[in-house]
C-alpha cells in the first residue's frame, strides 16, 4: 500500500469511527509499550476502539469533516503531545475504569518527571558497608546491622513532578523498586458533541441532583423578585395565586368552593374549640384500661413468692 493509500484508509476509518461510536475517550500514551498497548486493546475488545495516529494526519482529516459535522472542531484543541483515541457507546465510568487499570510497573529512569512521591522504605539493604557513602550522598540515615546497610527511618527520595536524578535512580535500582507505574491517563473525554474533563465522571449523581435543585430554586426565586415569570416559578405563583384567591374569599361575602370549609370554622370556632377537649377525652379513656391493668397485675404479683 502506497502512502497515499494508507492515508486515505486512515482518513475512511477514522470518519466511520467518528460517525459510528458517540464517545471518545482522548488518551496519553506516553511510556505505554506495544505490549501494553495490546493488552489494552484485548481488554476494550468489544466494547472500545482505539485509534492511534499522527497528530498533523489527525487535526488534518478533523478539519475536512468540519464542514459537515462543526463540533468536532473542540477535539482539535486536545490532539497534541502523544495521544490517541478511544471510541466507545458503552458506559464512560466502566471504560475509563478498564483504560486505567491496565498499568504496569517500571523502575525509575534518570531524567524522567516522576508521576508519584517516592519513597525509600526502613529497613535492611543487604548491601554491604562499602556503600554507606551513596546513601550519605543522598542524606539517607543508615546504620550497619549484621554487616550489611540498614536503613534508620523511611525517606522521601523524589517529589511528585521533580526530575529523577542519576543517583536517585541508581539507588532505587539497586534496591530492586520499581516505584512508577505507567498506562493510559485520560485527557479529555467527548461525548455527543461536548468536551470535558475526565473528573466530570467523579460526580455522583445526587450531587448533580442537588445542584440542579439549588439552581432552580435561584432562578425562582429571582423570578419571583423581578415579576418575570419563568417556568421555575410557575407553581410558586399558582400556589401564591390559590393562597390570594383563599383570602378574598375569607375576607368578603363571595364564597368559593375551595374557602367554604375555611370560612366555616372561622365563622364557627366553637364547634372546633369543644371537639378538642372530647378529642383528649376520648385518647385518655383508650390509654385508662391499659393502666389500670398494668396497676391489677402488679397488685396480684404482690406479697407472693414464686411457689406460693
Amino acid at each position: 500500500m502506497s502512502k497515499r493509500e494508507a492515508k486515505e484508509a486512515y482518513f475512511s476509518k477514522l470518519k466511520t469511527l467518528l460517525e459510528e461510536y458517540k464517545s471518545i475517550f482522548i488518551v496519553n500514551v506516553d511510556n505505554v509499550g506495544s505490549n501494553q498497548m495490546h493488552q489494552i486493546r484485548q481488554s476494550l475488545r468489544g466494547e472500545a476502539v482505539v485509534l492511534m495516529g499522527k497528530n498533523t494526519m489527525v487535526r488534518r482529516a478533523l478539519k475536512t469533516y468540519m464542514t459537515e459535522s462543526p463540533e468536532y472542531e473542540r477535539l482539535l484543541p486536545f490532539v497534541r503531545g502523544n495521544i490517541g483515541f478511544i471510541f466507545t457507546n458503552c458506559d464512560l465510568k466502566e471504560i475509563r475504569e478498564k483504560i486505567l487499570s491496565n498499568r504496569v510497573a517500571a523502575p525509575a529512569r534518570a531524567g524522567a518527571i516522576a508521576p508519584v512521591d517516592v519513597e525509600v522504605p526502613a529497613g535492611n539493604t543487604g548491601m554491604e558497608p562499602g556503600k554507606t557513602s551513596f546513601f550519605q550522598a543522598l542524606g539517607i540515615p543508615t546504620k550497619i546491622a549484621r554487616g550489611t546497610i540498614e536503613i534508620v527511618s523511611n525517606v522521601n527520595l523524589i517529589a511528585k513532578n521533580a526530575k529523577v536524578g542519576a543517583s536517585e535512580a541508581a539507588l532505587l535500582n539497586m534496591l530492586n523498586i520499581s516505584p512508577f507505574t505507567y498506562g493510559m491517563t485520560v485527557i479529555q473525554i467527548y461525548d455527543e458533541g461536548t468536551c470535558f474533563p475526565a473528573s466530570v465522571l467523579d460526580i455522583e449523581e445526587e450531587t448533580l441532583l442537588a445542584n440542579f435543585i439549588a439552581a432552580v430554586s435561584q432562578v425562582a426565586s429571582i423570578s419571583l423578585a423581578t415579576g418575570y415569570p419563568t417556568l421555575a416559578a410557575v407553581p410558586h405563583l399558582i400556589a401564591n395565586g390559590y393562597r390570594n384567591l383563599l383570602a378574598i374569599s375569607v375576607n368578603s361575602d363571595y364564597c368559593i368552593p375551595q374557602a367554604e370549609d375555611l370560612k366555616h370554622r372561622i365563622e364557627n370556632p366553637e364547634e372546633f374549640a369543644s371537639a378538642a377537649p372530647v378529642a383528649a377525652a376520648a385518647a385518655a379513656e383508650e390509654s385508662a384500661p391499659a393502666a389500670v391493668e398494668d396497676e391489677e397485675e402488679s397488685e396480684e404479683d404482690m406479697g407472693f413468692g414464686l411457689f406460693d
